[in-house]
């Protein structure tokens, strides 16, 4: 290696020329410094909205001071693809309730039968009806098949034996300080 100091290959990092000829060989085996992370050029990730929660919320969907009824909320939301969260769920009146035998909460269940639970669009609960299990065929005396409703909501005629017939009741709607909207 030549002692010339303008052939030193750190003179162009602006080090100090060594000292001896021998530590020459040292210097120049240090490797290079690192280069930047890529990610650390990269533009910065959208900031989160006020509670640092990135992901999508109803904020994402109205406009400010929009005070929309809930059905206006879901519409939109299905409107824009989103059936997951309130999105799965049909707007209020779209769906009515079923309305079937009320099953008291004692009575036991044959096989076949179901208790189905509902709840109104103000989310008062409906008392349980009595429905035929997804899987269940209903057979009479001659082991024929019976015909099921298609909603498969239990009639009078084919109840079990010892449950009491009466239909369930709807609860009245709760009034709202924003009815009216």
């Amino acid at each position: 290696m030549s002692s010339d100091p303008d052939s030193d290959s750190d003179s162009d990092s602006g080090a100090a020329a060594p000292a001896a000829p021998g530590t020459a060989a040292a210097a120049t085996a240090a490797p290079p410094p690192a280069p930047l992370a890529p990610h650390a050029a990269a533009a910065p990730p959208p900031a989160p909205e006020g509670d640092a929660d990135p992901t999508r919320d109803l904020k994402s969907y109205l406009s400010r001071g929009e005070n929309p009824s809930m059905a206006e909320v879901i519409e939109r939301l299905h409107e824009r693809g989103v059936h997951s969260g309130l999105g799965a769920f049909s707007p209020p009146g779209t769906r009515p309730p079923l309305i079937g035998l009320a099953v008291p909460e004692d009575f036991v269940l044959p096989k076949g039968y179901v208790r189905h639970h509902q709840a109104t669009d103000d989310g008062q609960r409906i008392e349980a009806i009595l429905m035929f299990a997804p899987d269940f065929q209903l057979v009479g005396a001659d082991q024929q098949a019976i015909a099921m409703p298609a909603d498969r909501v239990v009639p009078p005629e084919l109840a079990p034996p010892g449950l009491p017939i009466r239909r369930i009741t709807l609860p009245a709607p709760v009034p709202t300080a924003n009815a009216g909207r």
